[in-house]
């Protein structure tokens, strides 16, 4: 029983070897003997389009099932803008199976990528030009804290009816929100920015009620109060800006410092023999 238990595993090993040998010089895998009849591809097209899709496998897919290498498959479908993974799996004896899962694009971040709703940084050819998308920037490494405070200010903004386009962190370490619109809030250096944010919030309500001009920058980097440039209107008739406004569009508020003394109280109107209108900027304080 010994010696036909070990003549039997010899022959079976022996087939095991001879077999895929007789099978090629038979043809039996040959890649005309068994193509691929089924394509079965899965995915949300919501930016991947089928024609692309099937244009990609088409390139890379070999001419039968056993010559045909799923991993450079998957490898030159993961590459497609917008795929943010791909699957490719072969099914005895004729069919390919694709599975293809996309970006969400959440926001811009930066120039030229865009930020999925899965924390991924991704490039897509036009990224820059993509509408509808809030506008995000700052260092890689706190792309979460950006993230958070847009999603804090926008809901807080809203409130008071003001629409939120966008927010960044410099370099430095400085924090600024862009409304639509293309007013700016410089909230400054600080580790909190929620809560200068919120004692803008509970005091600006007031101040735009008696305003018509509209506002071009708001300054956040005071102690007790903050700082408003307006837009001014063109002087009525002369087709050109007032003096007043000319010389405000010069002016940088990013300039100011904190060393800067803060108001405590808004700045009272300008004296009525004074021929130019009111300034551009105007300071506010916050009640204690």
């Amino acid at each position: 029983m010994t010696r036909l238990a070990r003549l039997f595993a010899w022959l079976l090993a022996l087939g095991v070897v001879a077999l895929p040998l007789v099978a090629v010089l038979n043809g039996w895998m040959a890649p005309q003997r068994w193509p691929l009849r089924q394509l079965q591809v899965t995915a949300e097209y919501q930016r991947v389009s089928a024609e692309q899709v099937r244009a990609t496998v088409a390139a890379h897919m070999g001419q039968g099932y056993f010559d045909t290498d799923p991993v450079a498959l998957r490898e030159a479908l993961g590459a497609m803008p917008w795929v943010r993974q791909a699957m490719v799996r072969k099914r005895w004896p004729d069919r390919l199976e694709v599975l293809l899962v996309e970006h969400r694009a959440r926001a811009h971040w930066g120039r030229d990528r865009l930020l999925s709703d899965e924390g991924i940084v991704f490039r897509v050819p036009g990224a820059g030009e993509l509408q509808g998308l809030p506008r995000l920037a700052g260092p890689n490494d706190r792309m979460d804290e950006v993230a958070a405070l847009y999603d804090h200010a926008r809901q807080q903004l809203a409130g008071i009816g003001l629409a939120l386009e966008g927010a960044s962190l410099s370099l430095r370490g400085s924090w600024s929100l862009q409304l639509k619109g293309g007013a700016r809030i410089v909230i400054g250096r600080v580790e909190t920015p929620e809560i200068r944010l919120a004692r803008l919030i509970r005091v600006l309500p007031r101040v735009l009620a008696s305003e018509t001009r509209a506002v071009r920058r708001i300054d956040l980097r005071y102690t007790n109060g903050f700082a408003i440039a307006w837009d001014e209107p063109e002087a009525q008739g002369s087709g050109v800006a007032s003096p007043v406004a000319a010389a405000g569009k010069e002016l940088a508020l990013e300039e100011a410092t904190a060393s800067r003394a803060s108001v405590t109280r808004p700045v009272a109107a300008l004296p009525t023999s004074f021929t130019n209108p009111p300034s551009r900027i105007t300071h506010h304080g916050f009640s204690t």
